[in-house]
């Protein structure tokens, strides 16, 4: 809206932003730098520097984003590139099980004509313990144990109405609730496939099996 409409949450209790610019700028090069084909849980590891062999391999250890993003910690950076997602500046790869990829959209924050302001992530961190080894699709142990706890809800839901699961969501949908991880319906709506019918009839069930998982903090 124009102005404020002095009703919703928003408007009451504004929720508290900071100068994302520099900390995106890094993010989006990190995407770039490694290829395009990498999901959240890597790109965060090359950027916060971790010494892992699948790093090496890949030859991340001697690109110019590896280790210059210490300043935040991982969680703060999941958060960041969920809102670099649903704000249209990352897509994901659906086909690259969950890799990421540059929109038309980041251009001028890369090139430094806009800046960038997000949300302040207020969720505790994360406790549960992640696997050093990827999971297949790009997900690490906690993130392929929520897409799992999805799939399950879509079954059952499945079956109580008599349709095969995909006439839910679609497996490609899936993997992106998991990179994304929204927190309220108007997050979910970003998602590829949700559309107003299937918020409205699902979304708040899967919102609840998102925020109440393990691997979401």
């Amino acid at each position: 809206l124009e102005a404020p409409c002095g009703n919703c949450d928003n408007c009451l209790s504004p929720p508290a932003t900071w100068d994302a610019t520099e900390a995106a700028r890094k993010a989006l090069s990190c995407v770039w730098r490694t290829g395009q084909r990498f999901g959240v849980n890597y790109l965060i590891e090359v950027l916060r520097g971790k010494a892992d062999e699948r790093i090496r391999r890949f030859g991340h250890h001697r690109l110019t984003v590896y280790g210059i993003g210490t300043e935040l910690k991982a969680a703060e950076w999941r958060t960041l590139f969920r809102q670099l997602i649903a704000r249209g500046y990352l897509e994901v790869d659906h086909e690259g099980h969950g890799g990421l990829r540059l929109t038309e959209e980041c251009r001028p924050l890369l090139r430094g004509e806009e800046t960038l302001e997000l949300r302040r992530r207020q969720r505790p961190e994360q406790r549960a313990r992640r696997s050093a080894r990827p999971a297949p699709g790009e997900f690490d142990a906690a993130d392929a144990a929520l897409f799992e706890s999805l799939r399950r809800l879509r079954m059952e839901l499945a079956q109580a109405q008599g349709v095969p699961p995909y006439i839910i969501f679609s497996d490609a949908t899936l993997r992106e609730m998991v990179v994304v991880q929204p927190r309220t319906l108007e997050e979910m709506r970003s998602i590829t496939g949700v559309g107003e019918h299937k918020l409205a009839r699902y979304g708040t069930d899967f919102l609840d099996a998102i925020n109440g998982h393990p691997a979401t903090g």
